[in-house]
């Protein structure tokens, strides 16, 4: 009995060709960022023949990651570990809080604060960052980790994720734990908390990404050099370098890397925890 291989038809072969094309313009910006940062400073980076050409180098990231007095790459990074997991844990905790409470706890005005919830997700930052400046700055704490922390700290899309996440959690193993005398709080520990690890696990990458990438306001709180994050620095560090495009290419390869790096190890919990495929 011959078996004969399938054969690729002219529309399956334009959609991959499609496809090929489409991934190639998107990581084309991509490899010419981290083909210009392993260049020589000064190097031409904008001639695709030169680019190319030239020799590939370290001195790049060597001069990134030197302390000076302007460009703090170090202390940058410092900075944006700091408001990314502090936000992150801290968010991922009282949005579970919040979606347990709504979700699962009978008491008045839940739909009404369920909607207000919901409403924070249509309201664009932009128009809420002139009066919560002013309150940040009322309080004293500009130039501080206060400032840059404690407003970014409630997500209404990780509270919606979670929410539905526990909406589907059956109801007979909440009364069993009422009934043995288990509290709200040790509910919440002992159930929610282990069965939503991995819808926790996916909104805590959406909101350390968030975070890491945030430019608006961090731009506005943090005057100082030492408490930039690196989005901000970043574009400080370039202008010093205003001729030169290798050594800023080091530094957005060397400020990519962290949220690369937590995305590749948790992307799997991203379609396990918002797949909402319920419980076994």
């Amino acid at each position: 009995m011959s078996h004969t291989k399938p054969r690729i038809n002219g529309v399956r072969l334009g959609a991959y060709l499609f496809s090929y094309a489409l991934a190639l313009l998107m990581i084309a910006p991509l490899l010419w960022m981290l083909i210009s940062a392993f260049k020589q400073p000064g190097s031409t980076v904008t001639v695709l023949s030169k680019l190319f050409n030239s020799p590939f180098s370290l001195d790049s990231f060597a001069k990134v990651l030197k302390p000076d007095g302007t460009a703090m790459m170090w202390r940058w990074t410092l900075n944006s570990v700091i408001v990314g997991v502090v936000q992150t844990a801290v968010t991922v905790v009282f949005s579970s809080w919040a979606a347990f409470a709504v979700s699962r706890i009978q008491f008045k005005g839940k739909t009404i604060i369920f909607a207000v919830i919901l409403m924070g997700m249509m309201v664009p930052v932009e128009s809420i960052v002139v009066p919560l400046f002013e309150m940040v700055t009322a309080m004293g704490w500009s130039n501080s980790y206060s400032a840059l922390i404690w407003p970014g700290m409630m997500l209404p899309l990780a509270f919606l994720i979670l929410k539905q996440f526990i909406d589907q959690l059956p109801g007979e193993l909440l009364e069993a734990a009422k009934i043995d005398g288990a509290g709200m709080f040790r509910i919440w520990w002992k159930m929610i908390w282990p069965l939503s690890r991995s819808s926790m696990a996916a909104v805590s990458i959406f909101i350390f990404i968030q975070s890491w990438n945030n430019l608006l306001w961090p731009m506005l709180v943090a005057q100082d050099n030492s408490m930039m994050t690196l989005p901000v620095g970043i574009p400080t560090f370039q202008s010093i370098f205003a001729t030169d495009l290798a050594v800023p290419m080091a530094s957005n390869v060397l400020a990519s890397l962290p949220a690369l790096l937590v995305f590749l190890l948790f992307q799997r919990h991203i379609i396990k925890g918002i797949s909402m495929t319920g419980i076994k």
